[in-house]
């Protein structure tokens, strides 16, 4: 064994281990094992950054500006009003609609992105219908993943084994070529959802707890003439002092203060909205120089000026807000909106909130105006999930997005072109025709997937440059060799999903495509059934809440537990592991 294949060895066990603890962001650990390749002299610089210009990282990134493009237009937002009306029927039909619209969406279009649009529309059925969010954002998401398998550019992972496939000097799969035993696994796992869904998903019934106990900390306070704290700025006050009492906003006359900063000074008379943490409640009688007010005054001066309310919001997988902190990001001065609580990983936090590290999936509950939420959507930072607006539908952009995003998916079916160069193309008409921006064309790519399919795209170089791909098939030649192809296909499938949900599913697909290539090569076999394992076993994630961006996504607002993706996740994986042993195959013979 080589030292340059021992040292591939060591390098990804590193990254196996920071995917697993979680200690950096998805696309930080990709980056750093691409860069600890180039520093040990296992790649050259132009093959470690060579996963930059990959054409599945470029393939990829076109068709983000291309459904950011279909997305911007307001097409999709056009039939929320539909589906919200049907879904208000019976919870059973709720589950049907979102089900099946998510999965047709998710088969064309990036499916974080459809899981976004959908959360703020499934919470507005929730709330006018009393139906438990934690019965219909989990079936939302899986939804979303059975769609994603079901075309080339339904999932980043498709195109990235298909990519790989090419440059093997196989032949690249086709638009709809694994269509069929995606739509039978898709079939399969609704059945699951639609029969075991309403007995095994969570019961909750309070489809706002992080509003309603975050508003319950949430008062008023006047400045009394006798107060000690008059005249002196906010951060040395007794109430930021000695109770970590947050000032929200100040009531000064007819003026109404929201920006405020740490030095901004208290007068006599101003009326201060504040968030006290649990512990303070009992004590607020006991703050001398301060009255308790009622909301009357604070919500006239509110109506008078441009509205600040309490907004609920998530923040999506790519957001920027992901791995800072508030105060590292100066949220409340960049923003001008003040964060009242954050839900993360299912506990609910209510004071230190400044030097909390975000994370994607976190809910914050937010205060400001919806000027300022809006920027914040724009930027991709944060999706809504407290209100929903129909939103008018564009038809002069709607209907070329329509056409261009029809004409990419033709081109590539009908082989006029790769799928590359029609992704591209249906970009640069998407900019051209004015559809999109050139800045809502860049803020349309979600650039942490880019960097981490480039990161861990060099994972799948080294393993191949150094003998570890056709190293690691000879292994699993001579311990699986006494069984035939199919069961081989199957035990392959098992370890890639559970790997899956360990570590990401990108870096996963970019370690088992070179393998199960060599092991193809090695058993005399076609390689295509087991590429299709790979692509299926690398989306079809349900057992836990970060396996796969949209499970994470819908987390926190439908208030599950862990355990509550382990008890309904569990089994549906291991039906669907059954089902493609036998489907795929099926389809694609040995």
């Amino acid at each position: 064994m080589s030292i340059n294949l021992i040292i591939t060895f060591v390098i990804i066990l590193i990254g196996v281990f920071l995917f697993v603890k979680d200690y950096f962001s998805i696309d930080t650990t990709s980056i750093l094992i691409m860069a600890l390749f180039i520093v040990s002299g296992v790649l050259n610089p132009e093959e470690g950054f060579s996963g930059f210009n990959h054409p599945a990282t470029i393939t990829l990134g076109c068709i983000f500006v291309v459904s950011g493009g279909v997305f911007h237009s307001g097409i999709l937002d056009g039939l929320s009003y539909k589906i919200i009306k049907l879904a208000k029927i019976h919870y059973v039909v709720a589950l049907v609609v979102f089900c099946f619209i998510t999965a047709l969406f998710s088969a064309f279009i990036n499916d974080t992105a459809v899981v976004a649009l959908m959360l703020p529309i499934a919470l507005t059925v929730c709330r006018e219908t009393g139906i438990s969010p934690g019965k219909l954002l989990m079936p939302i998401s899986f939804a979303a993943l059975f769609g994603g398998t079901c075309t080339l550019i339904g999932t980043s992972t498709n195109i990235l084994v298909s990519s790989y496939a090419k440059q093997y000097g196989l032949e690249p799969f086709g638009m709809f070529e694994f269509s069929q035993a995606a739509l039978c696994l898709l079939v399969i796992g609704f059945i699951y959802i639609f029969l075991i869904g309403p007995f095994l998903l969570p019961k909750n019934k309070q489809p706002n707890a992080l509003t309603l106990e975050a508003k319950e900390y949430i008062t008023e306070l006047m400045v009394a003439e006798d107060c000690s704290d008059i005249d002196k700025a906010i951060k040395d006050s007794k109430l930021t002092n000695d109770y970590k009492i947050t000032v929200l906003s100040i009531l000064r006359g007819s003026f109404l203060m929201h920006d405020l900063l740490p030095e901004t000074t208290l007068k006599e008379g101003d009326i201060l909205k504040v968030m006290l943490p649990p512990q303070t409640i009992n004590r607020l009688m006991d703050i001398k120089g301060y009255q308790v007010e009622g909301t009357q005054r604070i919500k006239t001066a509110e109506d008078d000026a441009e509205a600040y309310n309490i907004f609920e919001v998530i923040i999506p997988f790519g957001s920027g807000l992901a791995e800072g902190s508030l105060k590292s990001l100066r949220f409340n001065r960049t923003h001008n909106m003040s964060v009242l609580a954050i839900r993360q990983r299912g506990d609910v936090l209510l004071d230190k909130l400044t030097s909390v590290n975000l994370r994607e999936g976190d809910m914050l509950l937010i205060l400001g105006s919806k000027t300022e939420l809006r920027s914040l959507e724009n930027q991709k930072l944060v999706v809504t999930l407290s209100e929903y607006e129909k939103k008018k539908t564009n038809y002069k952009k709607a209907i070329p997005a329509i056409l261009i995003g029809i004409g990419v998916v033709l081109a590539a079916t009908l082989n006029i072109t790769t799928i590359l160069v029609s992704a591209m193309v249906g970009a640069l008409l998407m900019i051209l025709t004015g559809i999109l921006k050139p800045k809502e064309a860049y803020q349309a790519v979600e650039w942490k997937v880019i960097f981490m399919m480039a990161g861990v795209l060099s994972m799948g170089t080294a393993l191949e440059k150094t003998g570890g791909a056709t190293l690691i098939a000879d292994v699993i030649e001579r311990t699986f060799g006494q069984y035939n192809a199919h069961i081989t296909l199957s035990l392959l499938y098992l370890v890639t999903f559970i790997s899956t949900n360990l570590i990401s599913s990108k870096a996963t697909a970019a370690l088992m495509t070179p393998v199960v290539i060599s092991l193809a090569a090695i058993m005399e076999v076609s390689e295509r059934p087991f590429l299709v394992a790979v692509m299926f076993a690398c989306s079809l994630t349900f057992m836990t809440p970060m396996s796969y961006p949209t499970n994470t996504m819908v987390y926190a607002p439908g208030n599950y537990k862990f355990n509550d993706f382990l008890k309904f996740g569990t089994p549906l994986n291991i039906i669907i592991w059954a089902a493609a042993s036998f489907v795929i195959p099926y389809f694609f013979p040995f």
